[in-house]
């Protein structure tokens, strides 16, 4: 059964796991969960991103023998409700670690947050208001 202490996992490609690593870990500051990056033949790069103890995280990964290119659209979005207006110290960080301020294609987060795309292009919704 799902519930509120089920946990998830949101996996998706990336061109490039050392740039995600800079971007959601050096500058939104999430933690590495999981690292594998061994090259094995038919296995997956991968690295796992989430708060720590929290019940959910990212799962970026590569496959070094077949890589598939991230394909995000404007509305592939992570959404972190700050329940206040983002710091404006936390998007300067985002943008030094790859990431690039963009208007939001809905106008609705542009009023309540600021987007920052990652280096794959997909984005995350720094959103002021709260959840619940």
């Amino acid at each position: 059964m799902i519930d509120t202490s089920t946990h998830i996992r949101v996996a998706r490609p990336s061109r490039d796991l050392a740039a995600a690593e800079r971007f959601y870990v050096d500058g939104l500051g999430l933690d590495v969960v999981w690292r594998s990056a061994e090259h094995v033949p038919g296995e997956h790069d991968l690295l796992m991103v989430g708060p720590k103890g929290g019940g959910w995280h990212f799962e970026l990964t590569i496959d070094p023998d077949n890589p598939i290119e991230p394909t995000p659209t404007v509305d592939d979005l992570f959404v972190v409700y700050l329940g206040e207006q983002p710091d404006e110290a936390l998007i300067d960080l985002l943008t030094a670690h790859g990431g690039t301020r963009v208007p939001s294609h809905n106008p609705y987060w542009d009023e309540y947050g600021v987007t920052v795309e990652d280096p794959d292009g997909y984005r995350l919704v720094l959103c002021s208001r709260t959840w619940g």
